[in-house]
């Protein structure tokens, strides 16, 4: 029976702790100048076919009723704690915009978030230039970023699933770093 007992201090423990990580992120949104670079929500597949078009949301690969229903609810948790968004700033693949709007109700397309996997130039140009948008934020609601999951391991070093957030706070030293990630189910 102790040990029994002792598991549930322990599971209890671990929820607490996660309620508190989660806390700290939106925390962070509520701050001025924050940032929050989110992974579109799920689409199934990994690619887009070679002959996908900007212009043709039927020629990429999409959200499915998932994808669409957990961009609903990253908007559901937004408003449940509280946080009002800024600009939301959008990969112009139909998966970011559609999880943008779905979430947020807006979305403007913004070609540097769809990256460039196979043009490490380009790759360099567009980090750079978010870097640039995001040291700009200096107050405010929080600047969303929509974007891939190549774009926020290029930016924040971090691996993160489809639908999940990293949350960007500036420091004492003007300087953005993580301040953490929440994954909305």
């Amino acid at each position: 029976m102790a040990t029994v007992r002792r598991l549930i201090v322990v599971v209890l423990l671990g929820w607490a702790s996660v309620a508190q990580a989660d806390e700290s992120v939106w925390d962070a949104l509520r701050e001025p100048a924050g940032i929050e670079v989110l992974r579109h929500s799920y689409a199934p597949g990994t690619f887009d076919p070679p002959t996908a078009r900007l212009d043709d949301c039927s020629t990429q690969r999409n959200l499915d009723e998932a994808g669409r229903a957990q961009a609903t609810r990253v908007g559901e948790a937004f408003r449940r704690n509280r946080v009002t968004v800024g600009d939301v700033l959008s990969s112009p693949r139909c998966r970011c915009m559609d999880t943008a709007r779905l979430a947020f109700g807006k979305a403007q397309a913004w070609l540097v978030l769809q990256g460039a996997l196979n043009d490490a130039e380009l790759r360099r140009r567009q980090l750079d230039e978010m870097r640039r948008a995001i040291a700009a934020h200096r107050g405010g609601a929080p600047l969303v970023l929509v974007t891939h999951g190549s774009v926020v391991t290029d930016l924040t070093g971090l691996n993160i699933r489809m639908g999940e957030f990293v949350v960007l706070r500036r420091g004492a030293d003007g300087a953005h770093a993580v301040a953490g990630r929440l994954y909305v189910d």
